[in-house]
């Protein structure tokens, strides 16, 4: 009868095993985004939908202190996109590509956050033809920017 308890303790542990691996594998609830914008951009708010799309949840905040907020969360002005956007722990300031926001969401690096600066022709949100590969800066605060990835 030990055997057979031994065998049932390890098939438990194993069913137990894989049950937790199966709720690692879960998709889990949507990762919400705050978003800072100016009350006037209609892009940011295109940017919002695309983000939306991807499976975020996103709140939309319109603010005059764009730029504040932005150099609080460790962006540079000359970095600076025209929305800035919380995922947690981290910032991403502009038209920023969902391949640039995820790999910062798995890789999980030390810094504040990514950043396109100024709003390229044919990024996420934004009208028009790509016209060169997107450079995306990591920030941190206190530290110069340096390319994060390039899409």
């Amino acid at each position: 009868m030990k055997k057979i308890l031994g065998f049932a303790s390890l098939g438990t542990a194993g069913a137990a095993a894989i049950f937790a691996m199966s709720l690692n594998a879960a998709p889990t609830a949507a990762q919400e985004v705050m978003l800072y914008k100016n009350p006037k951009c209609g892009c940011c708010e295109d940017y919002a939908d695309y983000l939306r799309q991807n499976g975020f949840t996103v709140e939309v905040k319109p603010t005059q202190d764009l730029s504040q907020i932005s150099r609080e969360a460790g962006i540079p002005d000359d970095f600076q996109g025209c929305h800035t956007a919380f995922l947690g722990d981290y910032a991403v300031s502009g038209h920023v590509p969902i391949a640039a926001v995820k790999k910062l969401l798995d890789e999980r690096p030390k810094i504040a956050g990514v950043t396109l600066p100024g709003m390229p022709m044919g990024s996420p949100g934004m009208g028009g033809a790509k016209q060169e590969p997107f450079k995306v800066f990591a920030v941190e605060k206190g530290v110069s920017p340096t390319v994060y990835m390039v899409e």
